[in-house]
């Protein structure tokens, strides 16, 4: 099996030792993307709405600097510090991601790796070469 680290620019993860991505058997395995922004900070803490804008995008970014897509998403996981924002996650869904939309788990959980972080996405992906 050939594996292929995926890695953006500027890569804001680096200082935490994970790959953004690992490309593998025609998969695309993406690390959880927070609102973590260029500079490595997160981007609007406190506010979720922000943060789960910055964490689509950064999951957006990821997939395609691995020659992926939003599109060729087939497994998303969504951890929630809170599942108040359930409704505005189904609303983003329906912004980000198309039919047929992905399998998706929505998880709630008591930290992040940030105490700022309200939001983190992991996703499973087709290569588009695939």
């Amino acid at each position: 099996m050939f594996l292929e680290q995926v890695v953006t620019k500027p890569d804001p993860y680096a200082p935490f030792l994970l790959s953004q991505a690992i490309k593998a058997n025609g998969f695309v395995f993406v690390s959880g993307q927070a609102a973590i922004g260029d500079n490595g900070e997160i981007v609007g803490e406190g506010d979720f709405d922000r943060q789960a804008e910055q964490a689509f995008g950064n999951l957006d970014r990821a997939l395609k600097a691995a020659r992926s897509g939003l599109d060729k998403v087939v497994k998303v996981t969504i951890f929630l510090r809170s599942m108040e924002n359930f409704a505005k996650i189904v609303e983003l869904r329906g912004k980000w991601f198309s039919a047929p939309y992905p399998a998706d788990s929505i998880i709630e959980v008591s930290s992040l790796y940030s105490p700022k972080a309200m939001i983190e996405i992991e996703a499973i992906a087709l290569d588009r070469s695939h």
